[in-house]
């Protein structure tokens, strides 16, 4: 089973932030990431948030006015044999 990943993406870091912060208000739990290069070229943050919290997100951006890109899903692109070289 592919494992995918749900990031919401800004067009600058001030507005990734300012969401962090009120999701962090609201008890959500939402991580500070690189923005996958396959999902946009913009700006250099994203929130990595769970599937399941995606309403309450939108709802948080809603309320605050806090412009974003998108929210978008993207296949997990983790390579467990990445840096082994024996």
């Amino acid at each position: 089973m592919d494992k995918v990943q749900h990031y919401v993406l800004f067009p600058n870091h001030d507005n990734g932030m300012r969401l962090h912060r009120e999701l962090k208000a609201e008890g959500v739990r939402a991580v500070i990431a690189p923005t996958p290069r396959s999902a946009s070229k913009c700006c250099g943050i994203s929130l990595l948030i769970k599937k399941d919290d995606i309403e309450t997100v939108k709802r948080c951006i809603e309320e605050h006015g806090i412009e974003i890109l998108d929210i978008v899903e993207i296949k997990r692109d983790i390579d467990p044999n990445r840096d082994k070289y024996c």
